[in-house]
C-alpha cells in the first residue's frame, strides 16, 4: 500500500517558504502564442513563474483588453483573461508584471496572423479511408533523434514495450505508400511529449500538451508533415487526450489548484465502465470511479470540472488545429472526462471550425450506448454531445465473430446484419468510423485464424458498408499479434521502416505470396472506393443472410453496387429474384475485384468463403 500511496507526492504543493527563495520570473506561458481574427475573442493565458502571483499584470496594446486576472492556490501561477477584438493587429504584445510601482518582470507575447494556407479545416467523411499508424513503430526516418538529451527513456528496439525510434520523418518518407494503398486520411497516434522513464512510446501519457516529443521531431516537423500530406491529397487526424496527462508534467510538484487532478486518498483506478455514464440506474460511487479514477499510475486524471483545466484543454486543441492545419481529431477515451465539458469543447471547436470533424473513442459494445455520444436530439436525458463522429465498436466485435462462425440464425454474417439493422439509434450512421482492428486489440489476421479468405471477406465488408472505414497499419500485409501477449505484440515495427530490415513492405521486398495477395486485394478495393460516390453517400439496403450468403446494395439515382458475402466453405449459386426491388432496371454487372463481366443477374455464383462486389449495369 505504501507504494500505491507514493503517487500522492505528485500533487503536494511546494511550501510557500521554498517558493520565496528565488526572484519573481516567468518560466512558461500557455498557449505559447495566439492569433488575430479568431471567432471567439477570448483568450486565457496560464502564466507560470516563481512568485508570479505577487505581481499585477498590465497590457497596453490596441485591440487587447486584460479583462481579469485569476489567482489560484499556488503562488506560481496567474491566469490572464484577455479579450482580443477584431481591431487587434498581429504583433508583439508586451505584458508587464508590476509589484507596487516597479516592474518585477515583463514578457513578449506573439499575436500572429491566421495562415489560411495551412488548411481549410474541412474535416473528413464517408468518402475517406483512414490509415491508422503508431509513429514509434511505423518508420525511423531520422536515427539521430532516437535518443535525445533530457528524455528519460532511451531507444531499445529489442524491448517490445520500449521505444523503437519511429518518427515524423519516417511517416513523411512514406506518405506515397499510404496514398498508393488507397487511403485518403492518416490518423497518427499521439506525437506529443511523453517524458517518462518507461513505456512512453505509445504517446498517451503526455507531459507537454504544446510540444511534439523530440524523439519524433519538432513542432515545425509536424507542421511540415501536415503540409506534405495535404500536397498529396491526404488528410491528417491528430490523436488527443483530455482525460489524463502524464504524471511527469511540468506542474507535477506544484499544481495550480488542489483539484487540478481528480484526487483520492490512495491510488484509485477507473473502473473503465463507460456505460455507467449513460446508465439511468448507475450508483454515484460507480460513476465517480469511472470518470474520476485514474487510467493508470503514470496517467493523472484531469479534472475538467475545474474551469481553468477545461479552458486549458479547449484552447490547446484550437491551438493545434490553427497551428498545423489539421483536418480532424481523434479524441481518446471519450466517455471518461466529464461529459458536459466534452459538449462545451465541441461547441467551441465547431464555433471556430464549422466543418471540422472529431471522432470519439467510445469503447462500448452496444449501438444504443455508442449512439448516445453522437446524438443531439434523442437522448433520454436531453444530453447534446455535439460530437460529429464515433467509432463503431459494436460492428468491430461483429466482424471479429462473423467470419469465424458457422452460419446460423444469429451467427456468422447474421452478426453483421443485426448490428447494421440497429442503425435506427443513430441520426447519421454514415458518420460512424468503422474498423476491424486498431492499436488496442488483437490484430485482425490473428482474430481470423490467419485465414486469407476471411480477411478478404472482412475487408470487402468494411469498404462497402455504410460509414467511414479505418484500417490499422500492417493490416494490409497481414501483420499478427494478440493483446494478451502484451501491447508490444499488436504494435510491432512495420517491416522496412528501419535501416537493415530483412523485409520491406513499402517496396514488397521479402513479403510472402499470401501477404502480397492481401496487399493487392486491399489496394484494388481501396482505390476503387476512392472514386465511388455511391459507396460514400449512397443508400444501403441489406437482406437477411440466407444459405450462408449476406447480400446488400449501395445505390443512388445514378448507380448501384451489389455486394455478396459467401461465408460458407462451398460455392453458392444465389437466386436473385429475391432482390428484384434493387435489381430493377439492371441487366448485367462488372465484378470489381477481378474485372469480369456478369452476364446474367438471374442467378449469381459466389465462390466459397469469398466476397463478390458487382457494379450493376443497365
Amino acid at each position: 500500500m505504501a507504494g500505491l500511496k507514493s503517487f500522492l507526492f505528485l500533487v503536494l504543493f511546494v511550501s510557500s517558504s521554498l517558493l520565496r527563495a528565488g526572484g519573481i520570473n516567468v518560466s512558461r506561458v500557455d498557449p505559447p502564442f495566439w492569433w488575430t481574427g479568431m471567432k471567439n475573442h477570448h483568450l486565457q493565458l496560464m502564466v507560470h513563474g516563481n512568485r508570479i502571483s505577487e505581481t499585477v499584470p498590465a497590457i497596453h496594446y490596441p485591440g487587447i483588453t486584460l479583462e481579469s486576472t485569476v489567482h489560484v492556490q499556488s503562488p506560481n501561477y496567474l491566469f490572464l483573461n484577455l479579450v482580443i477584438d477584431e481591431t487587434a493587429q498581429p504583433g508583439t504584445v508586451a505584458i508587464h508584471f508590476m509589484k507596487g510601482k516597479k516592474q518585477a518582470v515583463s514578457m513578449a507575447y506573439q499575436l500572429k496572423q491566421r495562415d489560411r494556407s495551412l488548411g481549410s479545416h474541412g474535416g473528413f467523411d464517408a468518402s475517406d479511408v483512414i490509415y491508422l499508424l503508431m509513429p514509434d513503430r511505423f518508420a525511423n526516418g531520422d536515427t539521430t533523434n532516437d535518443n535525445v538529451k533530457g528524455m528519460l527513456e532511451k531507444a531499445d528496439r529489442t524491448n517490445p514495450n520500449g521505444r523503437h525510434g519511429g518518427d515524423i520523418k519516417g511517416i513523411e518518407n512514406h506518405l506515397d505508400y499510404i496514398k498508393n494503398l488507397g487511403a485518403t486520411a492518416v490518423w497518427i497516434n499521439p506525437l506529443l511529449e511523453n517524458n517518462l522513464p518507461v513505456y512512453s512510446y505509445h504517446g498517451y501519457a503526455m507531459t507537454d500538451f504544446y510540444k511534439v516529443d523530440p524523439r519524433f521531431g519538432s513542432n515545425n516537423d509536424y507542421i511540415n508533415l501536415v503540409q506534405e500530406a495535404h500536397g498529396k491529397g491526404l488528410k491528417v487526424i491528430q490523436d488527443m487526450v483530455f482525460n489524463h496527462c502524464g504524471t511527469n508534467y511540468f506542474w507535477k510538484d506544484d499544481l495550480p489548484t488542489e483539484d487540478w487532478y481528480n484526487q483520492w486518498p490512495e491510488f484509485t483506478r477507473s473502473n473503465y465502465r463507460g456505460g455507467v455514464v449513460t446508465d439511468p440506474h448507475a450508483s454515484k460511487s460507480d460513476y465517480k470511479k469511472m470518470v474520476a479514477g485514474w487510467f493508470d499510475t503514470s496517467m493523472a486524471d484531469l479534472n475538467q470540472d475545474n474551469a481553468l483545466v477545461a479552458n486549458y484543454l479547449i484552447q490547446n486543441s484550437i491551438w493545434w488545429i490553427e497551428n498545423t492545419g489539421l483536418d480532424g481529431i481523434r479524441q481518446d477515451t471519450y466517455p471518461y472526462p466529464y461529459k458536459d465539458f466534452m459538449a462545451k469543447w465541441m461547441q467551441r471547436l465547431l464555433q471556430e471550425y464549422p466543418d471540422f470533424n472529431v471522432v470519439g473513442e467510445a469503447w462500448l459494445s452496444y449501438p444504443v450506448s455508442v449512439a448516445y455520444w453522437m446524438e443531439n436530439d434523442r437522448n433520454f436525458d436531453g444530453y447534446h454531445s455535439h460530437l460529429t463522429n464515433v467509432f463503431d465498436f459494436p460492428l468491430m466485435y461483429a466482424i471479429s465473430k462473423a467470419f469465424n462462425e458457422q452460419e446460423g440464425w444469429s451467427t456468422g454474417t447474421a452478426e453483421l446484419y443485426e448490428v447494421i439493422s440497429q442503425d435506427f439509434v443513430y441520426s447519421h450512421p454514415e458518420n460512424l468510423v468503422l474498423f476491424a482492428d486498431n492499436h488496442d486489440g488483437d490484430r485482425l489476421f490473428s482474430k481470423l485464424g490467419k485465414d486469407l479468405n476471411k480477411f478478404k471477406l472482412s475487408m470487402a465488408f468494411l469498404m462497402t458498408t455504410r460509414g467511414i472505414p479505418q484500417i490499422y497499419y500492417g493490416t494490409e500485409i497481414l501483420m499478427t499479434g494478440l493483446e494478451h501477449n502484451g501491447h508490444g505484440d499488436i504494435r510491432k515495427d512495420f517491416p522496412g521502416g528501419w535501416p537493415g530490415d530483412a523485409k520491406n513492405a513499402f517496396t514488397g521486398k521479402g513479403l510472402t505470396k499470401q501477404q502480397n495477395q492481401a496487399f493487392g486485394f486491399l489496394k484494388t478495393l481501396m482505390n476503387w472506393r476512392k472514386t465511388k460516390k455511391v459507396i460514400h453517400t449512397g443508400k444501403l439496403t441489406h437482406y437477411i443472410p440466407q444459405d450462408g450468403v449476406y447480400v446488400y446494395f449501395r445505390y443512388n439515382d445514378n448507380e448501384s453496387v451489389m455486394v455478396l458475402l459467401n461465408n460458407t466453405n462451398t460455392a453458392k449459386t444465389v437466386d436473385c429474384n429475391r432482390f428484384a426491388e434493387n435489381l430493377k432496371g439492371y441487366s448485367t454487372g462488372l465484378s470489381v475485384l477481378d474485372n469480369t463481366k456478369i452476364e446474367n443477374l438471374n442467378t449469381i455464383t459466389v465462390p466459397a468463403k469469398s466476397p463478390l462486389i458487382i457494379e450493376l449495369k443497365k
